[in-house]
């Protein structure tokens, strides 16, 4: 068998020694099998697949949860080291020796992911890796500071310590941030050019006439600052007195830069980050394709070229997805075969991602337990009586917290549970235990609305137990009961809408969240290294904003008066305080004061800093409301396309198979030895017989995922794209191969080394 693979692959030598030495590459005795990546499903590139049985042990040492959390933990540790670093948080401060120390034992730990990363990828493709060779570079660096402040015992300008968040950016588990950062450099080359544009009008508006701003540089920091609006209108008020006229000015240059193009620059990037997510959508999907292409032509045998038998897609299965039980497994190949053949066809395995993740279960005659009550209580509970019901109860109940709160004595919340909290939880917790009754938690949980009722009365059961034990910290609890109102915008088409889409939107919006975060931190210490210290109370003295700083007694009259200006705890001090001005500053409202504050403490050249802050934060945000949009016409043009389909119920198959099917599949695991396989069946065959039935119905379901909804979205131009993807690999070269064999490269091999007859 393997002189007749080596001659049907002879273009691939990779396979070579896997024949030839099959124990040098054995884990388990199963070579490929904990290869559990796959990269048709993860986009990751083909070429860097291993290529020998060194590179091979280094990339499963790499691929798996423990060096994944190594990795984390250390790019955290290498973060939050600046607590203690100079300028440190003052109950977090350490010695030089220590956090030195500590972080040379982290950088240490990082050259040890990268030399396993070199020894899996090779030399060759290591230095190919932009990423990866950013990240050494930066790995270098640090180490040389690190021994530097270790010898001299005391701490430089290290403005290099920004540059730590890459080893986070790469960690396995940030995936998502490194899309956002480069969904943000793609959108970049159509916002710069429209910031063009708009510096553009700046300049022209910043050679003005003198009774508007007495310098250049004055004009340009005042026109920055008054795009933001935070100094409008005080910054017009003084040529504004002199001349009424004055103010078509700052009209004119307000209704250009600020209602025109900015507005402009969020449609510019909206559409430019529509583009690039439609074009990743179809990338990854030809992608994958690609990959079960070449898959498909390794299984299929000359003997039988129709398609792959279900021996060679269970022994591809069992390396592929090992925890997969064999009753999973058959289900899976009667989900793919939609033709109802011996044999999957290449259009069947199509479809491979979308159905390799069902769970499944069987079904029940009476799915639910109300299913076999009278044909009256089966249509309260099934008909739309009950919603109605549960709808006005939820209307009820917020009406009474309404007149609740508008009746509260004083402003002081009850310290007693009021009778009608105790009636509203009682009839929501009976509304949900039965509903986990008849649905099953699972199925329950599954539905995001589901899940949002189950939360809130969760909520407002907490907030019960508070208030009964007076619990004054977690009174807030209590304010959130209100939020069972939510359920009414279900009535409504277009708030329904709004609302999933939000429901969708918070897993990449945490993802955005940290990215955001991550900008953060590299100004916090650019900051610090630049301006800690330089604000304290009485500060500013010289600036036009002397009265934010200023902190002193005054006698007025008979009395003691004191002026207080909390503007100095807006520092650089530490990274906490660092963040904390940082989202003021992003935030813009009299962001200028805390920038002519540290530029009079310092140098004109500092509000460089500030206006690059400003640009980046303006950047991202936009991508915020872009992504936003994005979704939000998303959802709309899906359901006006799709008016009769229902996500909530996510994606759903039914597949009844035989006791003669079971038999034959657990007759084919037993002449194949694969005991434990052969007792699965049969305890299906026994299920079969307690319950006296010939077949048995299984349902598979899984959550419905943006990619099932852009299938539909681009069915049209996803069949254009497979005519073309045909064509160019049936052009492509027999060489070409070795680059494009997917997550099942290696479960191929071995299963036609097991099954060297098919």
């Amino acid at each position: 068998s393997s002189s007749r693979l080596r001659s049907r692959h002879a273009h691939h030598v990779d396979v070579q020694p896997i024949l030839e030495h099959p124990h040098r590459w054995g884990l388990n005795h199963l070579p490929w099998k904990p290869i559990p990546h796959p990269r048709g499903e993860n986009n990751d590139k083909f070429f860097t697949h291993p290529k020998d049985a060194k590179a091979l042990a280094a990339y499963l040492f790499v691929h798996n949860h423990l060096f994944y959390l190594m990795e984390l933990s250390t790019a955290l540790l290498l973060l939050l080291l600046s607590l203690c670093e100079a300028p440190a948080v003052p109950m977090l401060r350490l010695g030089i020796y220590i956090h030195a120390t500590l972080e040379l034992l982290a950088l240490t730990v990082v050259l040890f992911e990268l030399s396993m990363k070199m020894r899996w990828l090779g030399f060759h493709t290591y230095i190919r890796h932009k990423r990866t060779m950013i990240k050494t570079c930066v790995l270098l660096l640090q180490f040389a500071e690190a021994i530097v402040v270790l010898v001299r015992q005391t701490s430089h300008v290290r403005i290099t310590r920004a540059l730590r968040c890459i080893f986070l950016v790469d960690c396995r588990y940030c995936g998502a941030v490194r899309r956002n950062l480069r969904q943000i450099f793609q959108s970049l080359p159509p916002f710069i050019d429209i910031l063009l544009l708009l510096l553009f009008f700046m300049v022209i508006f910043m050679f003005s006439p003198p009774q508007y701003f007495s310098t250049l540089e004055n004009s340009l920091v005042n026109l920055f600052v008054l795009l933001t609006t935070a100094n409008f209108p005080d910054v017009m008020m003084p040529s504004y007195s002199r001349s009424p006229w004055s103010c078509i000015f700052f009209i004119v240059y307000l209704s250009i830069e600020l209602y025109f193009i900015m507005n402009l620059l969020l449609a510019v990037v909206f559409d430019t980050f529509s583009d690039i997510e439609k074009r990743k959508f179809r990338s990854l999907l030809l992608h994958k394709r690609t990959a079960i292409q070449h898959a498909y032509h390794l299984l299929v045998s000359k003997q039988r070229p129709s398609g792959i038998s279900f021996k060679q897609f269970d022994g591809l299965m069992q390396f592929y997805k090992p925890r997969m039980s064999a009753r999973d497994r058959h289900l899976t190949f009667k989900a793919l075969n939609q033709s109802n053949t011996p044999f999957l066809s290449l259009k069947d395995m199509y479809n491979f991602y979308e159905v390799v993740g069902l769970k499944w279960k069987a079904k029940r005659n009476r799915e639910h337990w109300f299913d076999d009550l009278p044909q009256t209580a089966f249509l309260i509970f099934k008909g739309s009586a009950l919603s109605f019901i549960q709808y006005t109860l939820v209307a009820v109940n917020g009406l009474w917290i309404l007149v609740e709160t508008f009746t509260l004595r004083g402003g002081i919340f009850p310290r007693d549970v009021p009778w009608n909290y105790i009636v509203f939880l009682t009839i929501y917790g009976i509304e949900v235990l039965l509903k986990i009754t008849g649905l099953g938690p699972v199925e329950y949980l599954s539905s995001g609305w589901n899940f949002f009722d189950f939360s809130v009365t969760l909520f407002a059961f907490l907030g019960l137990l508070a208030l009964a034990f007076n619990m004054e910290p977690f009174y807030f609890i209590v304010v959130l009961r209100p939020l069972q109102l939510l359920r009414l915008f279900k009535l409504k088409k277009r708030y329904r809408n709004v609302l999933d889409t939000m429901f969708e939107l918070f897993p990449r919006m945490a993802s955005l969240g940290l990215t955001l975060l991550i900008f953060y931190y590299c100004f916090a210490i650019i900051g610090m290294e630049f301006f800690s210290g330089k604000l304290y109370p009485n500060c500013c003295n010289t600036s036009t904003v002397a009265d934010a700083y200023r902190w002193v007694n005054r006698t007025v009259g008979n009395r003691t008066v004191m002026e207080e200006g909390y503007y100095y705890l807006n520092n650089f001090n530490n990274i906490l305080s660092s963040f904390v001005t940082l989202f003021e500053l992003t935030v813009v409202n009299d962001w200028y004061i805390i920038m002519e504050g540290v530029t009079s403490e310092t140098s004109h050249w500092s509000r460089l800093y500030f206006m690059i802050f400003y640009i980046v934060t303006m950047v991202v945000m936009t991508i915020i409301v872009a992504f936003i949009l994005e979704a939000f016409v998303f959802r709309m043009n899906y359901t006006r396309k799709n008016r009769d389909s229902e996500e909530d119920s996510g994606v759903v198959f039914e597949r009844e198979v035989s006791k003669e099917e079971i038999t034959a599949v657990a007759e084919m695991y037993g002449r194949s030895g694969n005991a434990s396989a052969a007792g699965q069946m049969l305890r299906v065959i026994s299920q079969m017989d307690r319950h006296r039935q010939s077949s048995m119905l299984f349902l598979g379901r899984r959550s419905r995922t943006k990619s099932d909804l852009s299938m539909k979205m681009y069915e049209e131009e996803i069949q254009v794209g497979q005519v073309k993807l045909q064509s160019s690999v049936a052009a492509q070269q027999p060489e070409f191969i070795l680059f494009l064999l997917l997550p099942f490269h290696f479960s191929t091999v071995m299963v036609l080394r097991r099954f060297p007859d098919h």
